[in-house]
């Protein structure tokens, strides 16, 4: 298959709009793994705001910067001024503050500048000459990653500022309360009407997933208790006994507490709960406790070694599923319907279910998927992955030949279902897919063309919850 993706495609499928703060962390995080540091991103942020405090032909311009990035953000700009007009600086002189800030204000105390370091609002009161005499302010106190309410000085920062009358640039996005009468956002806008500056982001850092979508991962709270992780149920097995035990065990080692097997076989895994079914089938017999079961359970997933004969079985019970994967056997018409649900099908359970031959060529594949998802999010494994809402698009292209192997894709069922008790559908499908090809990649590594699926699950736990953040 074609892995490419022309210029042209790559931007079909770079969303513009607006961006949420966790949303743009993903981007970040995955611009990084291409190589665009950090720092790169700041350099050029801070370059796009000092011309447009050029714009204005100012005679001296105001920084107001605080201990974060963004911060930092505003004393690359204070650097690109220093030779063109007065430039002062007010930094928020506390703890902590991030390590692109430190390295910004050490640069800072050789340039040009008037650097004021202030701790409280008697410090901002004593450089009020600086806001009078100011043709132009810079906010850059608070970026997309501030919570809460801002705390001194901070506040008494916005009030001399929001009464300077003078024109208030914001970067990115303006700290809670100020007046900004211009918004100079990176890469896309986080608020509605603002001007969008390229700092050199790479499209594909938005158009593929990355390691950026493990941050999308919650941490379990300190004080968390059982089942915090959420409860999986797994509906399969009759025909094939190891695939929903695999899908099980992949859910558990992705931060599901507590996972149950709805099978008519039991297989000694002691990690997991056995729900035994009536008998060698699951059968018409079983829908009521598979209802009671499914109604209890965080996640479902079905179609795990189920054979075909049980396919009307699990059309019952999905609509009673608050959160569905439907995978393999299940995938086949009539679909299974959650109230949310996630596919999972390769390239001929597409075919199966649509109708419609998976092309080679990469962006017609994300058009088709695209145009498929009206029911749910599918996830079309192969070579590389499509993740599709229906509106959203992303790629994957993680893996490895070693996946060819039987139960791989059981591994990705039990995985998503993990993450979609935790995470929105579309979100557990970008994650699982980036992690279960990098379990993958990694396996391969230890046993080359002799791995198999359960190895890719000793591997699920560091990529996971390494990486995440809450």
């Amino acid at each position: 298959m074609v892995c490419t993706m022309t210029p042209d495609e790559m931007r079909e499928f770079f969303d513009p709009g607006t961006i949420t703060a966790q949303r743009m962390r993903v981007v970040e995080k995955n611009a990084e793994s291409l190589g665009v540091t950090p720092l790169m991103m700041m350099e050029s942020a801070g370059r796009a705001l000092a011309a447009a405090v050029l714009e204005s032909h100012p005679e001296s311009v105001l920084i107001l910067c605080g201990r974060g990035n963004n911060g930092g953000d505003g004393m690359v700009a204070a650097r690109h001024l220093q030779r063109e007009l007065r430039t002062d600086v007010i930094s928020i002189d506390q703890e902590p503050r991030s390590h692109l800030n430190t390295l910004q204000l050490g640069i800072l105390r050789s340039c040009a500048v008037g650097l004021h370091q202030v701790r409280c609002p008697s410090d901002v009161a004593a450089l009020a000459r600086l806001f009078e005499s100011a043709d132009v302010i810079l906010d850059a106190l608070l970026g997309t990653g501030s919570e809460g309410e801002p705390k001194e000085p901070i506040p008494t920062c916005i009030t001399r500022a929001n009464t300077a009358g003078v024109p208030i640039i914001a970067a990115d996005i303006p700290t809670a309360g100020i007046r900004a009468d211009r918004i100079i956002a990176f890469h896309r806008p986080k608020k509605a009407g603002a001007e969008v500056v390229d700092i050199g982001i790479p499209l594909e850092a938005e158009c593929f997933t990355g390691p950026g979508e493990l941050t999308l991962i919650p941490r379990k709270p300190s004080d968390a208790r059982k089942g915090a992780g959420g409860e999986v149920l797994v509906i399969g097995g009759g025909p094939y006994q190891g695939a929903p035990y695999l899908t099980g065990m992949a859910a558990l080692r992705s931060g599901a507490d507590i996972v149950r097997i709805a099978s008519p076989i039991y297989l000694p895994q002691p990690d997991l709960i056995h729900e035994r079914m009536t008998g060698l089938l699951i059968q018409e017999e079983d829908i009521p406790r598979l209802i009671t079961l499914a109604k209890n359970a965080d996640a479902v997933v079905c179609g795990n070694g189920l054979g075909i004969e049980s396919h009307a079985v699990v059309r019952e019970v999905a609509p009673y599923c608050r959160k569905l994967v439907v995978d393999a056997d299940a995938l086949r018409k009539p679909l299974p319907e959650g109230k949310e649900t996630i596919y999972t099908p390769h390239a001929g359970e597409f075919l199966r279910v649509t109708g419609k031959k998976v092309p080679e060529d990469l962006g017609a594949r994300g058009r088709l998927v695209r145009k498929a998802a009206s029911r749910g999010t599918i996830l079309l494994k192969g070579e590389v992955d499509v993740i599709s809402d229906g509106t959203r698009l992303r790629f994957n292209r993680t893996g490895c030949p070693g996946m060819t192997v039987g139960g791989t894709g059981d591994v990705l069922a039990g995985l998503t279902a993990a993450l979609f008790c935790r995470i929105p559908a579309f979100e557990a499908a970008c994650v699982a897919a980036y992690a279960n090809g990098w379990a993958g990649i990694q396996a391969e590594g230890e046993q080359g063309d002799g791995m198999i699926a359960s190895d890719l699950l000793t591997w699920l736990p560091s990529i996971l919850f390494q990486e995440g953040e809450g």
